[in-house]
């Protein structure tokens, strides 16, 4: 399989210009999988391997709204990462060859696995 270059992925959403000057909100691209929570790794150069099972992306809330909270997440799928535990990082997307990078972070700060791709990259 190869190395594919993963782009930062944000779902934003933008009041419109004339909504009396409210500010833009936007949410970070999380991922739940097993019991655990993954955000977006940008500009890394990693191998997805064997499917690992499902992850959910939970609906973005960046409004408040009470029925956005209410809604299901999306279903995706999870995949190994070469040479990182599934605990530190998954690849998460419909494919091996089309899939995203999401690592669980320690506050702000990445794995130093995670750490080491970045740095290889």
């Amino acid at each position: 399989m190869t190395a594919i270059l993963v782009l930062a992925v944000a779902c934003t959403a933008e009041s419109s210009s004339d909504g009396g000057g409210e500010q833009a909100e936007s949410c970070a691209y999380l991922v739940h999988y097993q019991d655990r929570t993954y955000r977006d790794v940008a500009n890394v150069e990693f191998t997805a391997g064997k499917e690992l099972g499902s992850a959910t992306l939970p609906p973005c809330d960046d409004t408040g709204g009470q029925e956005d909270a209410e809604q299901a997440g999306e279903t995706t799928t999870a995949y190994k990462v070469d040479g990182i535990s599934p605990d530190v990082a998954v690849a998460v997307g419909d494919s091996p060859d089309d899939t995203i990078l999401v690592a669980a972070y320690s506050g702000s700060e990445l794995p130093p696995e995670v750490q080491k791709l970045i740095d290889r990259s």
